[in-house]
């Protein structure tokens, strides 16, 4: 029989989607679950797809059934189960072997994975794999890390099955290591923060101009004619528009108002912060997941404190703004992304490639957008910008944008409309954008309690402020 191009452990939704979208490029494949009767299941599943599967029972079968040097994807709950099932295969695998971890890792478990092997014979690919189910099956954006040698290995596969744009497959080699997790991890922190904005613009419209949802949804279907074109605008309508088939009245308002995350938006955050570099719009994504769970609390804080009424216009004018307000955060979040992402390529040797990130995101991916390609373009003309709001042609539109956003803000904060990321997205750029910022009373405070000290505006050398027995009062 005709060895497999590629292996694949792991039957459940993802892995399944993506073995019969390898199948269905023209790509042989060997699959493995765990317990035979998921992967028989599969295979009489697969349909005409089957003739390039080969489902195995056994992990001897498994390997034997790939062509040497043997890619293997592991496509299981990330976490221990894959230290688990790295194990099994070290036993089973021979040198030059590749094994790839596609799942939602944390980015210093694929380092240390990577490390591990590295005396092994064996080597190690930590691939995110970006646009859930629908892109699994059907194309993908797809984040490499790893030696380039390994990468060469299944490019081929890898090019075959990913999302295309304009024909130019959406994949690439991105650094050693945890270099394609990392920016999996920051690509899901920015789409935290993506849906939370889209969300609170809804809750605008919602509570503020108690518009129904079908009405709502005809506003963003007209958005996504324009310059927030994306993926999840496009979904946000289709979500709007759709009937409970259960009942009467929108699906959208049957469905509980708890959301969860499932650790790459957390990271995400936690990198940042470790790094020094500020992401508030993504901070304040991941804390309105964690403050949505609080259910139980915010219905019990509302019966103590009175429900909220307000009443907003929504005119023509306010349309506006809000399409405004929401590119502008947008523009923020990506640019507070695309910044951790580049202090990281500096921490780890990892060298990212920011015009190649916006390029394989522009399709396949969660956050897909036409605004993608502006973000190409102008890390093209400018890989080393300090931020994506400097470059000329985002700088242009944010001064465009940022009245409307501050409108927006205004408008929420003052009917008792929670607006936490485009909040953070407005603060953001006004503290980014001044030059004399008032740390400098920080500073003297820091002096003054703890003796740390601080430098002068006239170059000077750093010394202490004159408190004298102030300290002792």
């Amino acid at each position: 029989m005709e060895q497999a191009e590629i292996g694949l452990i792991g039957l459940g939704v993802m892995g399944a989607n993506l073995a019969l979208n390898i199948a269905e490029k023209g790509n042989r494949i060997a699959v493995f679950n765990r317990t035979t009767e998921k992967t028989d299941e599969f295979y009489a599943e697969a349909g005409a797809l089957a003739e390039r599967i080969i489902p195995c029972h056994t992990m001897e079968e498994f390997v034997a059934a790939i062509r040497p040097p043997r890619p293997v994807i592991i496509m299981i709950k990330a976490g221990e189960p894959v230290d688990q099932q790295i194990d099994a295969l070290r036993d089973q695998l021979a040198d030059n072997d590749i094994i790839i971890d596609a799942g939602n890792a944390n980015f210093r478990d694929t380092i240390r994975r990577f490390e591990g092997l590295k005396d092994s014979g064996l080597t190690f690919i930590g691939m995110g794999v970006s646009g859930g189910e629908e892109g699994a099956r059907h194309g993908p954006s797809i984040m490499v890390g790893g030696t380039p040698e390994s990468y060469a290995r299944v490019e081929k596969v890898l090019t075959s099955i990913a999302a295309k744009f304009d024909g130019e497959p959406c994949v690439a080699w991105l650094g050693n290591d945890g270099a394609g997790h990392f920016v999996k991890t920051i690509h899901n922190g920015i789409e935290y923060a993506d849906m939370q904005m889209i969300a609170e613009i809804y809750g605008i419209l919602r509570d503020g101009g108690h518009l129904g949802s079908k009405e709502i949804g005809a506003v963003f279907g007209e958005w996504n004619k324009g310059r927030l074109n994306s993926y999840l605008i496009e979904i946000t309508e289709k979500v709007l528009n759709a009937d409970d088939p259960l009942g009467d009245g929108p699906m959208v308002e049957m469905i509980l108002d708890k959301a969860g995350q499932k650790g790459t938006g957390k990271w995400s955050v936690i990198e940042a912060q470790q790094m020094g570099v500020p992401a508030t719009a993504i901070e304040a994504a991941v804390a309105a997941r964690v403050l949505s769970s609080m259910k139980d609390q915010r219905e019990k804080a509302e019966a103590a404190f009175g429900a909220k009424s307000s009443k907003v216009a929504v005119d023509d004018a306010l349309k506006n703004d809000l399409e405004l307000a929401l590119f502008a955060a947008k523009i923020a979040a990506y640019a507070q992304g695309f910044a951790v992402m580049a202090e990281a390529s500096s921490e780890f040797s990892w060298n990212l490639p920011m015009p190649t990130i916006a390029k394989i995101w522009r399709a396949g991916c969660i956050i897909r957008s036409q605004f993608l390609d502006e973000i190409t373009s102008a890390f093209t003309a400018d890989p080393d910008v300090s931020n994506l709001i400097m470059t000329p042609a985002f700088s242009q539109m944010v001064k465009e944008s940022l009245p409307a956003l501050r409108r927006v803000v205004a408008l929420a904060v003052t009917n008792g409309l929670p607006v936490p990321a485009l909040a953070s997205a407005l603060t953001y750029f006004d503290a980014y954008t001044q030059s004399r910022g008032t740390a400098n009373l920080i500073q003297a405070q820091r002096d003054f309690f703890g003796a740390h000290g601080f430098e002068r505006l006239d170059g000077k050398a750093s010394s202490h402020g004159p408190w004298g027995d102030w300290k002792l009062s």
